[in-house]
């Protein structure tokens, strides 16, 4: 048996007491759907921390408005034991969002498990940087498509977040990993919204990175400098009607100065559409390459995500071979176009580059 709440029009002060309310009549092993106009997973979470009950929830559609939530009550915790928090069906740019509000609700001593699709690393560095040192991270385990990782927030929070929706300290972040996190985060914040970095020197190259895929969409501003440390603040512009609907193009055969590619006889004919935004995280790649690997010469599809697929860009390119094409079509928040495929091969040699200039 189901039992439905609908929160949606409650004021913030009822919001919480209303599910905390709903979820304490039930009995262990039943189910609540909750119809809500705002997230509630860290209420969910407070509610396995000062309850001590387990529960386990998932939504029945991450994108619908207003969130319909089916979270299923399990019994007590045992002790010591965390309770869960299974984020593989939300979409990535929420996902952020409700875990750094559900660690900042955290009190000393409290934490919960987070369950993700891949190795959630990038999440620890932005929580060091946004609330220092009292983090406690412990990965249970990594499985495929499974990685649990035991979060603890040891001590108050120190964080400072005013004006900036996320922070990263590059200083705490291996060199390699650098770049591709604050890109794959900085694709995540809506615009309008600004992201902080401190690195011990103006990262000029990383703004050089953000001139040739952002254009003049982003405002970069040094609001503080000294010996060792310098904070710079990028607030991704607003977006007018005229430029989210246009088609923006960058190609991984583009030129030496990085810019835009224009189309040619070489592009790929669009054989297909292939939009994953609908699936898990977990069987996107999959689906992906499978498409790619169904590609002839001289064919390719568009790939429509959730969010900039930078990271597959730099998959294909150390497995496929050297025709392998990449190309923008457009960049929107939640809605990323790139068209990829196979460059028609002359005489047994493709068009494409064998070292393509990532379009990045």
């Amino acid at each position: 048996m189901t039992t439905e709440i609908d929160l949606q029009n409650s004021s913030p002060r009822e919001f919480r007491g209303r599910i905390y309310d709903a979820l304490d009549e039930i009995e262990p092993d039943t189910e609540l759907l909750v119809v809500s106009d705002r997230d509630i997973d860290a209420h969910l979470i407070r509610y396995q921390i000062e309850r001590g009950d387990a529960l386990d929830w998932d939504h029945e559609d991450p994108d619908a408005e207003p969130r319909e939530v089916r979270v299923f009550k399990r019994g007590p915790l045992g002790d010591g034991e965390l309770g869960t928090f299974d984020v593989r069906d939300l979409i990535p740019q929420r996902r952020h969002e409700v875990l750094l509000d559900a660690f900042d609700r955290l009190g000393a001593g409290e934490g919960f498990v987070l369950v993700n699709d891949h190795d959630p690393k990038p999440l620890y560095y932005e929580l060091r940087s946004m609330h220092g040192d009292v983090i406690e991270w412990e990965y249970a385990s990594r499985e495929p498509g499974e990685w649990r990782v035991e979060i603890v927030k040891t001590d108050a929070s120190t964080a400072d977040d005013e004006g900036v929706i996320t922070r990263y300290d590059v200083r705490e972040i291996p060199k390699p990993d650098r770049h591709e996190t604050i890109h794959h985060r900085y694709g995540m914040i809506p615009d309008g919204e600004t992201m902080e970095l401190v690195a011990p020197h103006e990262p000029r190259p990383l703004r050089r990175e953000f001139r040739e895929q952002y254009g003049d969409a982003f405002d970069w501003e040094v609001v503080e400098k000294e010996p060792g440390r310098c904070r710079v603040q990028i607030t991704k512009a607003e977006r007018s009607d005229s430029s989210s609907d246009g088609e923006e193009r960058t190609s991984a055969t583009a030129g030496d100065d990085g810019g835009s590619a224009e189309a040619s006889d070489e592009t790929p004919e669009r054989t297909a559409e292939l939009d994953v935004r609908d699936l898990p995280p977990a069987q996107r790649h999959e689906q992906i390459f499978e498409a790619y690997a169904d590609l002839d010469d001289g064919e390719g599809f568009v790939l429509v995500n959730d969010h900039d697929p930078k990271p597959l860009y730099h998959q294909f390119d150390a497995e496929a071979g050297p025709e392998f094409y990449w190309e923008y079509r457009k960049r929107d928040p939640g809605e990323f176009r790139v068209l990829i495929g196979k460059a028609e091969a002359h005489g047994g040699d493709p068009t494409a580059s064998a070292d393509p200039n990532p379009p990045f």
